[in-house]
């Protein structure tokens, strides 16, 4: 006779396991089921149906959203980090919305995950890449390798400690936590993990392929792979034969219920806890390399911030070397000044590298710089900024820039990090630097040609910095601003050895589209040039209304039949 305590508890853990038997036993794994809901192009091809890339739980536009990325990023989301991105990194990138935060977020997600970040190899990134070419090439089943159970747990957690496999099925015997007894099975395989941090220690996980085509599916019944389970009076449990259970009533119990009976009682609680194993398997595996500089930055930024702008320019040096200036402007009013024989001096500390995907650090530097005022002068001079600037050489290719400035009086920091692309002028294509918009634009002597702060070849041109939040550069009607731009790569006439190009000055103001400066010159009028050519004009503002304009220099090349037009946007304040 079984006590009210314990019809009450059977009936419990009853409808604990039919529900869990519905939310577990889907076809598939919970985890599956999510990332098998977003494929790529090609793999849904394969598939014949529609796979979008959405937690079913979340029946938003997010898929959508996605879709509209880029193909390399829309690839390195749907396979190359599919089972090991975590749900927090999946939502943080959905709300990127642009390529240069694409690129910051990728390199982190692989550098949070590098054992040794101090090396240019990124250990954990290849030892990925060489598990998804393994599972492809020993998992595959009517779809790519890693995409099968299989191969989702070898991309997450590696090589099983061991392996139990029953290629042909056939005939077994049951543990007696599977009840005893002997039935045939369909093929299946139980991996053994020793320790998978997170998760616990002697892991067993069983793949059953119940279809005969291969796809061995991970299950948490352990009844799956019974090819007799719906014979009647065939495979039957030791228990079943000794009449002491009925086949029928393993229909009735939830999971695994052929391993109940008076000498299994504990197989409730090992069910509870495979369950929780189950669950914490089709979650991505936890970060194991943690960037503690990363958070440690966060958390200053967060709270003591110092506020500053970055600019980044491109001027061709050689056809494959690129001078990178970076002005750094930092307000006066964000410093902590401290008195020292009735001079007001900020220090602030400089710091920035720019590396490569892989990590390589390709350039760095550092300065500490000081502003010394004078007492009586700090409060008129506290709205303005200060600057500095570093042109550093480079190579083609993408990078990240990552800037620390630290306000060592009042203990501020401020972080800068984003990627950028150092363009390839090539020799051919008609090409041009970044259109700097400059308050200060003159000829430097010859002796400081190319040397010097702000000075890019024969002139010094002081950037007017575009403010971080995406605005454009703002001057006032008392000041002017200056157009600086180099044209490379323009066509030489085969008779002269001379460009013939026209170039096309555009000032408009946005709110009205008036023009307020529109006029042309020819290479012809500037002298003796080659295919290069440095162009610079200013405007004086004091007759402009205040408002936003844009600029654009229009080059048209006669002789490739080329055209470029740079454009950049100010503002013009009263």
């Amino acid at each position: 006779m079984v006590s009210s305590y314990s019809r009450f508890q059977y009936l419990f853990l009853l409808v604990i396991f039919v529900v869990s038997g519905c939310f577990l036993v889907q076809g598939q794994d919970s985890r599956t089921q999510e990332k098998d809901q977003k494929p790529s192009a090609a793999a849904a091809q394969t598939d014949g149906q529609q796979d979008p890339l959405k937690r079913p739980r979340k029946k938003d536009d997010k898929a959508a959203q996605i879709e509209k990325l880029g193909g390399v990023y829309k690839k390195w989301l749907d396979e190359d980090v599919r089972w090991i991105i975590t749900d927090e990194e999946l939502s943080a990138f959905k709300k990127l919305t642009t390529n240069a935060e694409r690129d910051v977020f990728i390199e982190g997600f692989w550098q949070r995950r590098d054992p040794t970040p101090d090396t240019a190899e990124n250990e954990f990134k290849e030892e990925h890449y060489r598990r998804i070419a393994y599972a492809n090439e020993h998992y595959a089943a009517g779809m790519p390798g890693w995409r099968t159970d299989r191969g989702r747990i070898y991309v997450m957690y590696g090589k099983p400690t061991s392996i139990d496999s029953h290629p042909m099925g056939g005939p077994y015997q049951r543990s007696p936590e599977e009840g005893g007894g002997s039935t045939s099975t369909f093929p299946f395989e139980v991996w053994r993990y020793r320790y998978l941090e997170g998760i616990g220690q002697e892991i067993e996980i069983e793949f059953v392929d119940d279809c005969g085509c291969g796809a061995y599916e991970m299950t948490l019944d352990r009844s799956k792979k019974d090819a007799l389970l719906h014979v009647p009076n065939a495979g039957l449990t030791t228990m079943e034969e000794m009449g002491q259970a009925n086949k029928a009533d393993r229909f009735r119990g939830g999971l695994e219920a052929i391993g109940e009976g008076p000498f299994n009682r504990s197989n409730q609680t090992k069910q509870f806890d495979r369950m929780e194993t189950f669950a914490k398997l089709n979650r991505a595996p936890d970060i194991k390399f943690k960037d503690l500089q990363n958070e440690l930055v966060t958390h200053k930024f967060r709270t003591n911030l110092l506020p500053f702008d970055v600019q980044v320019d491109f001027v061709k040096l050689t056809s494959d070397t690129v001078l990178v200036p970076i002005t750094l402007q930092v307000p006066l009013k964000g410093l902590t000044f401290a008195n020292k024989d009735g001079i007001q001096r900020a220090v602030v500390n400089v710091y920035g590298q720019l590396t490569k995907l892989s990590g390589q650090i390709v350039q760095t530097f550092e300065e500490t710089l000081r502003k010394d005022i004078p007492a009586e002068l700090l409060e008129k001079e506290i709205n303005n900024v200060s600057l500095y600037w570093k042109a550093l050489p480079m190579r083609p290719g993408l990078y990240r820039l990552d800037v620390v400035m630290k306000d060592v009086n009042g203990d501020k920091t401020g972080i800068f990090s984003r990627s950028y692309t150092v363009p390839d002028f090539g020799d051919e294509k008609l090409a041009a630097s970044s259109l700097i918009l400059a308050d200060q634009m003159e000829p430097v002597p010859a002796r400081e040609i190319g040397t010097g702060n702000f000075v890019i070849g024969t002139n010094k041109v002081r950037p007017k910095v575009q403010p971080s939040d995406g605005k454009p550069a703002s001057f006032t009607k008392k000041e002017k601003v200056s157009f600086w731009l180099q044209v490379y790569n323009l066509g030489l006439d085969q008779k002269t050895n001379k460009p013939s190009a026209t170039v096309e000055y555009q000032v408009v103001n946005t709110a009205t589209q008036q023009h307020v400066l529109d006029f042309t010159e020819s290479t012809a009028q500037m002298g003796n040039i080659g295919e290069q050519v440095t162009l610079g004009k200013s405007l004086q503002l004091s007759q402009l209304d205040p408002g936003v304009y844009q600029v654009t220099i229009k080059v048209n090349d006669q002789i490739s039949k080329q055209t470029i037009s740079p454009t950049a946007k100010f503002v013009v304040q009263q």
